[in-house]
């Protein structure tokens, strides 16, 4: 192996001249008779196939992920609710008139249509209807009905609810240096009426406004 690779360098050197002075780098002249035959070396034959492999995308949403999808459950639909609209004018005829009751020691006002707590009415059951006869005053649009000290024939009409108590009211009693300490809840008996009507009034001297 040594002695052929002397003998081309021999070869090489004898049809070959290398000049790096006269080039910026070297190069190789060659004669035009000089056979290169020797340089001819039998390389196996490489052949690439200029098409390049496809790929395929897929879709982001896949079979799993389909199946993910479908086993969720839809969410509940929202039943009808029926709404009652109340025109402008319905509250307004409610609310022409109003009135100044006194029930035990209490004064309320009360509006047709409403409701209001009181104190606990004894004998009164629920959805009793009930007549309110202390009635101080009443008041429309246009007038004023000012009793002394009773609107005469006026009543306001009204129907029991519910009845129940007020919030709990906690009592503390402390004495000192007695090492005396108590503690009460109490909670005050009430009920709630809806009133009705207000009626017998119009008979009643009242007084005029200016509209």
């Amino acid at each position: 192996m040594a002695s052929m690779t002397l003998s081309f360098c021999s070869s090489l050197a004898a049809h070959c001249r290398i000049c790096p002075k006269q080039c910026s780098s070297p190069t190789l002249s060659f004669s035009n008779n000089t056979n290169l035959s020797f340089l001819s070396v039998s390389s196996p034959k490489l052949s690439f196939s200029s098409s390049s492999p496809t790929y395929r995308l897929l879709p982001k949403s896949s079979e799993s992920g389909a199946a993910v999808l479908d086993s969720v459950a839809d969410p509940p639909e929202p039943e009808a609710v029926e709404i009652v609209e109340t025109s402008a004018e319905e509250v307004s005829k409610r609310e022409e008139v109003f009135a100044v009751v006194m029930v035990g020691s209490r004064q309320y006002i009360v509006f047709p249509g409403r409701f209001i707590y009181t104190q606990r009415l004894k004998g009164a059951d629920v959805n009793d209807k009930i007549i309110l006869n202390k009635v101080l005053l009443v008041g429309t649009r246009t007038s004023t009905y000012i009793g002394k000290p009773v609107v005469t024939d006026a009543a306001v009409h009204a129907v029991v609810e519910e009845q129940g108590k007020d919030s709990k009211v906690i009592v503390f009693k402390y004495k000192k240096k007695k090492n005396y300490r108590r503690k009460i809840g109490h909670r005050q008996p009430n009920t709630r009426i809806r009133i009705t009507g207000i009626t017998g009034y119009q008979d009643y001297p009242a007084v005029t406004l200016d509209s």
